[in-house]
């Protein structure tokens, strides 16, 4: 179900303005502005406590390591 709604003028300027590209949608720009405040899912909250797990213990490559091992500059 699509549905309309009003805005003022500022509004509509200041989304606008936070268009990346022209063909962007005000509802785009809107959902960008919501994920930042969604929960995340518990999925994810593993995800990232496996990842700093991997942390602690060191599991982890510096870029630079990752460069000279691919013998990259």
């Amino acid at each position: 179900m699509t549905t309309t709604i009003q805005v003022t003028e500022d509004l509509q300027r200041a989304l606008t303005n936070r268009k990346i590209h022209d063909s962007e949608t005000y509802e785009e720009i809107i959902w960008d502005l919501m994920e930042d405040t969604m929960e995340i899912n518990e999925e994810t909250k593993k995800d990232i406590e496996k990842s700093r797990e991997e942390i602690r213990q060191g599991k982890v490559h510096t870029l630079a390591e990752v460069k000279k091992k691919l013998c990259l500059k």
